[in-house]
């Protein structure tokens, strides 16, 4: 079987602490259900969750959904720090890649939803990034910035889409709703373009557009 790992790594730094938290938290049982109620997307996607601010917690393994009964929630707390994340996230993919892949399935390459709403106060998560994205399993990074977050960190995180939260007038929350309800669309869609005879055509279909965030064009960085 085909299997598409999907990582969804969130800020928890402090400044996330209520509305922003609440509302993804909110979301994620929306997300658990979209997933698992969905044979097609279930069968070939595997779900993992990592919060972050100045360390980094697996707070769900690499799972499938369907097994699960509930997801974890994010809390709020600490600084936001990069470093951390990338490498426990890149610990985490070559070890769950190798995992399934001595299972005998065929593995696409894993795809990462990052959310942060500040700017990292870590010296040299630039070079975290880079062992993550260059590894023999770099993931496709999708991310999103909220609050705080600078459209230029954001955009170097990225290597796949880039998102802002377009201005003050939608709140942390409103966003945090958008970007669940995008995740959603997303691997529900991309569940479509999976092969089931063993092809490699897959491609994920993100939005281009997401309400209430602004596009950030990574062909232009």
């Amino acid at each position: 079987m085909q299997i598409l790992p999907f990582y969804m790594v969130c800020d928890e730094s402090g400044s996330m602490s209520g509305p922003p938290i609440d509302a993804i938290n909110s979301a994620l049982p929306e997300l658990h259900h979209e997933i698992s109620t969905n044979p097609t997307v279930a069968d070939k996607t595997r779900f993992a969750l990592i919060g972050f601010s100045d360390d980094a917690k697996v707070l769900q393994p690499l799972v499938d959904l369907g097994e699960l009964a509930e997801l974890p929630a994010l809390t709020a707390g600490g600084v936001t720090s990069y470093g951390h994340a990338f490498r426990t996230l890149q610990q985490c993919i070559e070890a769950d890649v190798a995992a399934l892949k001595g299972e005998g399935h065929e593995v696409y390459r894993p795809v990462v939803f990052f959310l942060s709403d500040g700017v990292p106060t870590d010296s040299g998560w630039e070079q975290s990034l880079k062992d993550l994205t260059s590894s023999r399993y770099g993931p496709k990074i999708i991310a999103f910035g909220i609050g705080e977050a600078d459209t230029a960190t954001i955009s170097q995180v990225a290597n796949f889409r880039a998102f802002m939260q377009q201005d003050a007038s939608v709140s942390p929350a409103q966003a945090l709703r958008e970007f669940a309800a995008s995740l959603t669309r997303s691997i529900v869609r991309s569940a479509g373009s999976i092969p089931a005879d063993g092809g490699s055509g897959f491609t994920l279909a993100v939005d281009d557009t997401v309400p209430g965030f602004s596009t950030v064009s990574l062909d232009k960085l």
